[in-house]
């Protein structure tokens, strides 16, 4: 799962195998700063993003899920 550093929050995008159809997923997942070190504070849960879409490739899929993330955090600011 990739994972990227963008401010103060931390994304995870990827991309699940479709096990009903042939392709692929994306899926985000968004933790804000955090008091404790040692716990990541979510603030956007791992949720699937262009559910409308099935993506040939993991890579595809993942890119989707980065460009969703990065949507996400500039509505969430």
């Amino acid at each position: 799962m990739p994972t990227e550093q963008v401010g103060q929050y931390e994304i995870d995008f990827s991309a699940i195998k479709l096990t009903d159809v042939d392709g692929w997923a994306a899926y985000v997942t968004v933790y804000g700063p955090s008091p404790n070190p040692m716990h990541r504070n979510s603030i956007i849960p791992a949720q699937r993003v262009a559910v409308e879409q099935v993506f040939d490739t993991e890579a595809a899929a993942e890119a989707e899920a980065h460009k969703a993330a990065l949507a996400m955090l500039d509505a969430h600011a």
